[in-house]
């Protein structure tokens, strides 16, 4: 039988509330899940730098490192080195050792390169001499995935002109969650619409989404929109979109779980009204998998990695990050749900399942072998 190991230097997470915590999660059950369908043993190290040496000295006596097929591994928004608790290391030199045996065994490795705001001097909060220092950290961190990694994985194709790694890198963003979707029957307007997320700053989106739904309801009524927030963000929004948003009657919920879960089956489409910045031209939001595998098709900006996804693959209306163009996508979303709906079910799960991900990492590191 085939082993393959993923390697996570950190901790995982018992609770997880956010993109970069459910990530490593999704991707160590699907790994399990396609292991089971193709006959793969799957070895997992993770936990601190402390309980990876254990582990990695168990499995190496134990011979089950012998003959690995690959590895995937992950990094965190901070370096690998400081995801320990407190950010002191006690075994500061194992993932060198690991990578290093992996190396000598001619084991390909690749790596999921989560996220480049360390460049990004309006986004990185850290300023001084404590900022040079992480981001002389961050940069080592970079030359140590380019001599032990033979791939570098990215949420987007987009962010790779961001990465100083001399290494193939192919995109990996998130996956879809399998779960049933409702039937959606044919209606007539108003449609009803969801955000779930961030309210306050300007790159989020807000203002924006709000003046394109009072322009596309000026004649008549197309879509009802529901907003998804923490509360405390709602307490603290922008007085004038508070305002405007209760002119526009929208419902305003401070739900999650299985709560959001029911809402979504009861949206026609939603939205990511996103600004088009540097930084958000890249990203891959965790919210457009999670929209789309409840069904819903997306009204998004055209930022650079969501719009080529969803153009690609016809999910969604595409729009400038101004009010006109999002009120003419509405009005464009409104006229081709049930064509939207349909691409999403024919080959949203098939295509971006969290297994399907695996297979990408498979197909990168080991080719077609079998």
């Amino acid at each position: 039988m085939k082993s393959v190991l993923v390697y996570y230097p950190f901790p995982l997470s018992e609770n997880a509330n956010s993109g970069s915590k459910l990530r490593p999660l999704e991707m160590k059950k699907a790994f399990h899940t396609w292991g089971t369908e193709n006959g793969v043993n799957i070895i997992m190290i993770s936990g601190t730098s402390d309980q990876r040496d254990q582990q990695f000295q168990q499995l190496l006596s134990s011979g089950k490192l012998d003959n690995l097929w690959f590895c995937y591994m992950e990094n965190q928004t901070i370096p690998l080195w400081l995801t320990d608790p407190g950010h002191k290391p006690k075994r500061p030199f194992i993932d060198r050792k690991i990578l290093r045996y992996l190396k000598q065994q001619n084991v390909p490795v690749g790596v999921f390169y989560r996220d480049v705001y360390w460049k990004f001097d309006h986004i990185y909060p850290l300023t001084g001499a404590k900022k040079k220092i992480m981001q002389s950290i961050y940069r080592i961190e970079e030359k140590f995935y380019e001599k032990y990694c033979d791939v570098i994985f990215l949420p987007s194709l987009e962010m790779g002109k961001y990465v100083d790694i001399d290494r193939k890198m192919t995109d990996l963003p998130p996956g879809g969650k399998e779960r049933p979707i409702p039937a959606r029957e044919k209606h007539e307007g108003p449609f009803k619409a969801i955000y779930v997320g961030a309210i306050n700053g300007e790159d989020y989106g807000l203002s924006l989404m709000l003046d394109a739904l009072m322009e596309a309801n000026k004649e008549s009524e197309i879509c009802k929109l529901t907003i998804v927030c923490r509360q405390g963000e709602y307490e603290a929004a922008d007085q004038a979109n508070i305002e405007k948003i209760k002119e526009l009657d929208i419902d305003v919920r401070h739900i999650s779980g299985s709560e959001l879960d029911s809402l979504y089956e009861e949206m026609d489409f939603a939205f990511i009204p996103r600004k088009c910045t540097e930084y958000q031209n890249f990203s891959m939001p965790v919210k457009l998998v999670e929209y789309l595998s409840n069904g819903l098709p997306i009204v998004a900006t055209a930022c650079d990695a969501q719009k080529r996804f969803l153009e690609s693959n016809r999910y969604g209306v595409i729009c400038e990050d101004n009010s006109s163009s999002m009120a003419e996508a509405i009005r464009e979303m409104a006229e081709s749900l049930e064509q939207y709906h349909a691409n999403i079910e024919a080959t949203f799960l098939k295509n971006h399942s969290w297994v399907a991900r695996v297979e990408k990492v498979k197909a990168s590191l080991a080719g077609e072998q079998s």
